[in-house]
Formats: C-alpha cells, sequence, structure tokens
C-alpha cells in the first residue's frame, strides 16, 4: 500500500535502560515532526509503571518506536507489553538498536510485530549503542555522527511520507524469526547467563538508584543486594550507579562479554531504509 501523511502527531515510543535508543529515537522523531510539521509527544515506557497501558494512536498520527536487540530479537520480557499496542492505521518507524555484533532478527521480529497490531511500516533502521555489557564495546555510542545519521533518517522518512511511501518496509532478517542468539564456549558448549544477576560491593551507600532506574523493577529499593524479580542484564544499575558499585561475577557473563569486546571491536554500521 501507499502512505501519506495524515496531519497528526508524530509519536516517539522507546524501551531504553541506558539512555541510547533513547537518544536515537528522539533525534529521528524531532527532525521527523520538523518536516512534517506536527506535534511531537513522547512516551517512554522504560520503567514498569509506564507499561500498565499502551500508547494510544490514531490514523493520521506517525510514530517512531524504538527498542534494543538482547541476543539478536526483541527483548522477549516486553513482548506481552508490546503485544497489546493497537496502531490504528497509524504510519511507523520501526528503529532498533545493538550493540556492535549484530541486529539479527531484532528489526524483522518488530516490524512484524507492529504490521499485525495495525501500524503500517514505511521507513526502519538499526543504528548502534554501546553494549549493555561492556563500556569498551561500541564506546560512546550513538556519538556526534550517529545522532546526525538519526536526524536525517527523519528527516528523509518524513519527505518520503509526503511524497507517497511503500508499506511495508523491506528489512533483513528470517520471517518468521529464528532463535535467540546463544553464546558458547571455545569447546562449543552453550552459556546460559538468563539467571545471572548483578552483585553490590563494599562501596554501595544504599541510594537506591539502582532500584529506580530498574526496568523490572526487580532490585528491592530497602535492600538493593535483593532481588524480587528477574534481571535482563540491561546495565542500567551497572552504568547508572554513581559509586561503581553493581557487579557481575558470574564466569560465562564474564567469558561472554569479553569474547564481543575482543570479536567485535571496530565501529559497527549504521543500516536504513527509507
Amino acid at each position: 500500500m501507499n502512505l501519506t501523511y495524515g496531519g497528526g502527531r508524530v509519536l516517539a515510543c522507546w524501551f531504553s535502560a541506558t539512555g541510547t535508543t533513547k537518544a536515537v529515537v528522539q533525534q529521528s522523531a524531532a527532525a521527523l515532526a520538523e518536516v512534517l510539521g506536527a506535534p511531537l509527544e513522547h512516551f517512554d515506557f522504560t520503567l514498569p509503571q509506564a507499561r500498565t497501558a499502551p500508547p494510544e494512536l490514531r490514523p493520521g498520527d506517525v510514530a517512531v518506536v524504538g527498542l534494543p536487540v538482547y541476543a539478536g530479537r526483541l527483548p522477549n520480557v516486553l513482548l506481552p507489553y508490546l503485544n497489546t499496542w493497537e496502531g490504528g492505521g497509524a504510519a511507523v518507524l520501526p528503529v532498533v538498536v545493538y550493540g556492535n555484533r549484530n541486529f539479527d532478527d531484532a528489526l524483522m521480529e518488530l516490524r512484524e510485530l507492529l504490521e499485525s497490531h495495525h501500524f503500517h511500516t514505511f521507513a526502519a533502521a538499526a543504528f548502534v549503542g554501546e553494549h549493555a555489557f561492556s563500556t569498551t564495546l561500541a564506546a560512546g555510542r550513538p556519538d556526534e555522527t550517529d545522532l546526525q545519521e538519526a536526524a536525517d533518517f527523519g528527516r528523509q522518512a518524513g519527505l518520503a511520507l509526503l511524497r507517497g511511501a511503500a508499506s511495508p518496509v523491506d528489512v533483513p532478517g528470517n520471517c518468521p524469526v529464528g532463535p535467540y542468539y546463544q553464546p558458547r564456549d571455545r569447546a562449543g558448549n552453550p552459556i546460559d547467563i538468563r539467571k545471572v544477576k548483578s552483585k553490590v560491593n563494599a562501596d554501595c551507600d544504599r541510594c537506591g538508584l539502582c532500584a529506580a532506574l530498574c526496568p523490572m523493577g526487580s532490585i528491592d529499593p530497602a535492600d538493593v543486594s535483593r532481588y524480587t524479580g528477574i534481571c535482563i542484564k540491561c546495565g542500567a544499575c551497572i552504568k547508572g550507579c554513581p559509586k561503581h558499585a553493581r557487579y557481575y561475577d558470574d564466569p560465562g557473563y564474564l567469558y561472554h562479554k569479553e569474547e564481543l569486546e575482543l570479536g567485535y571491536p571496530g565501529r559497527a554500521p549504521i543500516w536504513r531504509s527509507l
């Protein structure tokens, strides 16, 4: 089908534990709104209290929806919530942010999910952000160059929509999507870090910031060394702690982190389709 701008809002939507996806989505959405002359609104569904209801979208609106890539897919803990969304015919730009290795089937998964809920995709992109496990893997990204690319993506998407854009957008990946990326040791044995949780060292002053930042609401604010739910290894508590008091010591996690840092040291590319 062919899409044109229907005169509605631009809605920037993101899940962003450490701020990388948020930065890309905000930059793209702001440029898109400027080209369209549309009002811009934000919908941040990172924290649990924001995931009690979906965003309200209607025909004529344009959304930029951004999620991080976890093991080559969308974070599975978010899928039940995302499946409550209803596009109502809104145009949408699916965006994923990956940590320098690969985005695998994540963008395809996001496109298919949005299309199945009556959104119409017409442009898409995969950007790079500093890996949740690391401070050296894609360090500092999205950087100034990335954010300029994000703004250009938003502008070009807006111009495409004003001219009339084809939907659905073509994206790489398998459909149906494949399995999550499985880390392995040098002998080829799978490494399972799903139940691994961060720990707290003696530098912790019990400020509670890590509990406030946890996207799963899993850290007990009364005792931040205690978990009340799952840890998705998103990096929010580690990178957000001003005392650098949270850490992982699981051998499998540390091995996988080192393998990623050694195996993907370069500057991974941005992918986009308009």
